[in-house]
């Protein structure tokens, strides 16, 4: 892993500073066609989510507010709510305005934190009341930071659009995150024989290749090396890859960031020059397949 990237900040007009997003490359391989694949993890506010999820080269997995408790959710909205890098005046068009200044500025962000803390009680009641952690962090998701790790091998569409300056400044300031861990990894060369396994630490290159693989898919499912209860846990990492590859229907998507290098042009998938795991269990189990 490389460090994470310089996090984009702003700060109220009191000096007060607003953190941004952050983005960290977990896994930079490039094949010996020189087919550079790159997983980064990035955390950026939960209300652009969809911005990052339009973009149909990445492989994508999210942290899930189905799987973290609720006051888990509560505590980190609490801490360090996910507040807006600016407050962009109403114009006509999809592009604000020049941000607010001055004390209406502050009133914009005491108006968000104010609707975060309505959101808090919801939620405290929705839990009080037994509702499960799927309905009731819902209503704290304008305010998360969310995590996602995305891979791919292409990435000049995205920079395109999301570092633009006509982008929200929201995805345009994680855009601009990604793109400095990006450009500040150098990938590691691998042959034809090697997987790229997100989130396999150093101190585990002991474990067999075909543990490697699975430790990954499952890591990448929960985007972290941790469990959700911060342990690590290799035992748990087999478990869950269980679950995914026998569910009904099973849980492909984690699969697609392990990928090893392939010249076979008709491979599927959103890789070029990479075969994903997924396609290899899919293929396996066909009917015919090996």
């Amino acid at each position: 892993m490389v460090p994470a990237s310089a996090p984009a900040s702003s700060t109220t007009s009191t000096g007060e500073s607003v953190r941004g997003p952050r983005a960290e490359v977990i896994c930079d391989s490039v094949s010996p066609a020189g087919v550079r694949l790159t997983t980064i993890e990035v955390t950026l506010h939960r209300f652009v989510l969809a911005e990052l999820n339009t973009h149909r080269v990445f492989s994508r997995n999210s942290a899930s507010s189905r799987a973290i408790p609720v006051q888990r959710q509560l505590a980190a909205v609490l801490d360090d709510p996910a507040v807006p890098l600016e407050f962009g005046s109403n114009q006509p068009g999809m592009q604000a305005g020049p941000p607010l200044a001055g004390e209406d500025h502050e009133r914009a962000l005491a108006a968000w934190l104010e609707a975060r803390d309505a959101a808090v009680a919801a939620a405290r009641n929705l839990l009080d009341l037994g509702v499960h952690k799927q309905v009731a962090n819902r209503i704290l998701e304008p305010f998360i930071w969310h995590t996602v790790i995305v891979t791919a091998t292409d990435w000049d569409g995205f920079w395109q659009q999301r570092c633009s300056p006509l982008a929200q400044p929201e995805i345009r300031a994680a855009a601009d995150a990604m793109r400095a861990a990006y450009d500040g990894s150098t990938p590691v060369e691998v042959t034809a024989d090697v997987w790229h396994t997100p989130y396999v630490r150093d101190d585990e290159t002991d474990l067999d290749r075909e543990t490697r693989k699975r430790i990954a898919a499952a890591r990448c499912a929960r985007v972290s090396y941790l469990t959700h209860d911060g342990r690590r846990d290799l035992s748990a990492d087999e478990e869950l890859y269980d679950r995914l590859v026998t569910a009904e229907p099973p849980h492909w998507s984690p699969l697609e960031h392990v990928a090893t290098p392939s010249d076979d042009p008709s491979v599927p998938g959103n890789f070029r020059g990479w075969r994903q795991l997924r396609h290899v269990i899919e293929q396996a189990r066909a009917p015919g397949g090996g």
